[in-house]
């Protein structure tokens, strides 16, 4: 029970691990990236360094060929006027640069290796980072789309729910308000009419509404009769 409540442990810590790292992915690929960058550019400024140590063994090794073929030429004068002891002490000298010359030709050789090995990988790094670099744009572009997408949908949502129901109380006022306001006309309509037609009868047009003395006198006297 103890090893596996231990392996359970150990399985949760893993899994809290991965969502820490899931959650903050962008933030430690930029700081990745950053520290790769940063041996890129040490790598850089190391390849520049042994390419001017090599520059440099280059000028001292045409230098020592100058005073080499300078002395091999006196040296020659010397021997043509039978000055040997001059043309031995010559050859020492230029022995002596032989070695030099070899050993500045042993270095230059040893730095092109060198500068060509260094050369390579800066090659593939700085193509590595390229890729990273580019691929750290797009996934930040992907995360701000989705982060807009998300923002959007819960606005656009929220808000257009909001104004169906603006909307559909506002219609509903209105339609109330337009049926009270027809029922009003309706009922203003008899009322403004029954008006009319009292006050042009009571002007003597039409036939009288309403029965006066005379009237009411007359139809008496028909019954009567």
């Amino acid at each position: 029970m103890f090893k596996q409540l231990m392996t359970l442990v150990r399985g949760c810590s893993a899994d809290s691990a991965n969502a820490f790292l899931d959650a903050n992915a962008l933030p430690l690929l930029r700081q990745q990236i950053r520290e790769a960058a940063a041996c890129v550019e040490k790598s850089r400024k190391a390849l520049a360094m042994v390419i001017a140590y090599s520059e440099r063994e280059k000028v001292s090794l045409t230098r020592i060929e100058e005073k080499i073929a300078d002395l091999e030429l006196r040296a020659t004068a010397a021997l043509d006027n039978d000055q040997l002891e001059l043309a031995t002490e010559a050859a020492e000298t230029i022995a002596h640069l032989d070695a030099e010359r070899n050993a500045a030709q042993h270095t230059i050789k040893t730095y092109s290796t060198e500068i060509a090995r260094m050369r390579e990988g800066l090659s593939k790094s700085q193509t590595v980072l390229g890729d990273l670099t580019r691929g750290q744009r797009l996934a930040e572009a992907n995360d701000k789309a989705q982060r807009v997408q998300g923002q959007m949908t819960t606005l656009h949502s929220g808000n257009l729910e909001e104004a169906a129901d603006t909307l559909k109380r506002l219609q509903e006022r209105q339609a109330h308000s337009d049926a009270t306001v027809a029922a009003l006309e309706g009922l203003s309509a008899p009322d403004n009419a029954a008006a009319m037609s009292d006050r042009l009868a009571a002007a003597g047009f039409g036939p009288a509404k309403r029965s006066d003395a005379a009237a009411v006198l007359a139809r008496l006297k028909n019954k009567k009769s």
